[in-house]
C-alpha cells in the first residue's frame, strides 16, 4: 500500500508517498480501508519536532483520524464493509496512523457510523466535531438561548462549534485577531476583532469557549457572568502554560474554568454527534480538499496555516 512514513524531522517539502506492506491483523485490532482523513495541527507538530521524542514509535505513519470501511474486523463485533470513523488513542504516534491506504487500529478507537455524508464531508468530522461537542456539552453544558463566546473562532474547531451552537439555538459571539478574517465568521450573531482585552469592552456572556489558550484565558474569565463557565480547548495563541496562575485571584468568584481533552471518545458519544447532525441536517464543511497523491501539497497547506478551516485528504 501507499503511505507516508517518517522517522525524523520532516518539513512539508520532504513528505512523500512510499510503498509499505499492508498491516497484518491481530486480535483486538481492526484493519480499515482508509477513504479519507482530516489533517490536524498536531500532525505538523509531530513532523517538525515531536518525531524525535522517545515516546514516538519510529518510523511512524502520521495521522490521528480517518474515515473508511472495515476491511478485516478480526475478532471484533464489527463487520467487513462497516462504515467507520477512527481517531486518537495513539494514532500516528504510538502506532501507525491514517496517512495510508490501510490502517490497523485498536477497536476501542474505531466507531461505526450511520450516515449518508460523502467521504470528504465525513472526513471533516471525527476529531474536530468530537472536540467541539465535548467542549460545548460535556464542559460548558451549553443550552438553548444562551450567549456563547468563541474566542479564536476562525479555525476548523471554531467553525464546528459555531455550527453546533447555532443549530442548538444559541446567540454566538465569534472573535478573530485578524481584521481580514472577520468576514469568515459566518453564522455568528456578532463578529469581533480581538485585541486581547475583550473584558475591557464590556462583554458579559453565559459561556465561553477559548481556543486561544493560556495567552487569553485570564481575560476570557472576566467576560463570563457569575455562574458561567469557561472551557479552554485550544492553544492558537502559541502559549502552552500559564506561569504564575493564581486560581484564587485569577478566577472571578462564581465563574467556573474547565478544559476538554479529546483522547477518550466512545461509541455513545459518536452516536450522539451523528444523531445531532442528522436531526439538524448539518453538512460539515472543509477549507481545502486534496487527493492522496497530493499529500505533500496538503502538508504545505497545513504548515502555512492559511486554509481557514479543515483540510481533508481523499484516497
Amino acid at each position: 500500500m501507499k503511505a507516508v512514513k517518517i522517522d525524523r524531522i520532516t518539513p512539508a517539502d520532504e513528505v512523500s508517498l512510499t510503498e509499505v506492506p499492508i498491516p497484518s491483523v491481530r486480535p483486538g485490532w481492526v484493519l480499515v480501508k482508509v477513504k479519507a482523513f482530516g489533517m490536524n495541527h498536531s500532525e505538523k507538530i509531530l513532523r517538525l519536532g515531536e518525531i524525535e521524542a522517545d515516546y514516538i514509535s519510529r518510523p511512524v505513519i502520521p495521522g490521528i483520524e480517518c474515515v473508511g470501511e472495515v476491511e478485516d474486523p478480526s475478532d471484533t463485533d464489527l463487520k467487513k464493509g462497516d462504515k467507520i470513523i477512527a481517531m486518537m488513542g495513539g494514532m500516528g504516534r504510538s502506532f501507525d496512523g491514517s496517512y495510508a491506504e490501510y490502517a490497523l487500529l485498536p477497536v476501542h478507537h474505531v466507531f461505526k457510523v450511520e450516515t449518508d455524508l460523502p467521504w470528504d464531508e465525513l472526513a471533516s468530522i471525527p476529531e474536530t466535531y468530537l472536540t467541539a461537542w465535548g467542549s460545548l456539552f460535556e464542559c460548558l453544558q451549553l443550552k438553548k438561548d444562551e450567549t456563547l463566546l468563541i474566542r479564536g473562532a476562525t479555525c476548523a474547531l471554531g467553525y464546528a462549534a459555531i455550527d453546533i451552537a447555532k443549530a442548538l439555538g444559541c446567540r454566538i459571539i465569534g472573535t478573530t485577531h485578524r481584521e481580514n478574517k472577520l468576514g469568515l465568521l459566518k453564522g455568528v450573531d456578532e463578529a469581533v476583532l480581538d485585541n486581547g482585552e475583550l473584558s475591557e469592552k464590556g462583554y458579559i456572556v453565559d459561556k465561553a469557549l477559548d481556543l486561544i489558550g493560556p495567552k487569553s484565558i485570564l481575560d476570557t474569565l472576566r467576560t463570563v457572568k457569575k455562574g458561567g463557565i469557561v472551557c479552554d480547548t485550544g492553544i492558537l495563541g502559541g502559549v502552552f502554560e500559564l506561569n504564575g496562575f493564581d486560581p484564587i485571584k485569577d478566577i472571578p468568584n462564581g465563574v467556573y474554568l474547565t478544559g476538554y481533552f479529546s483522547n477518550y471518545p466512545t461509541q455513545e458519544l459518536v452516536d450522539s454527534i451523528f444523531q445531532f447532525i442528522r436531526d439538524h441536517d448539518l453538512h460539515p464543511t472543509y477549507a481545502q480538499r486534496f487527493d492522496f497523491k497530493e499529500i505533500r501539497d496538503a502538508c504545505k497547506a497545513l504548515d502555512e496555516g492559511k486554509s481557514n478551516g479543515k483540510i481533508v485528504v481523499v484516497i
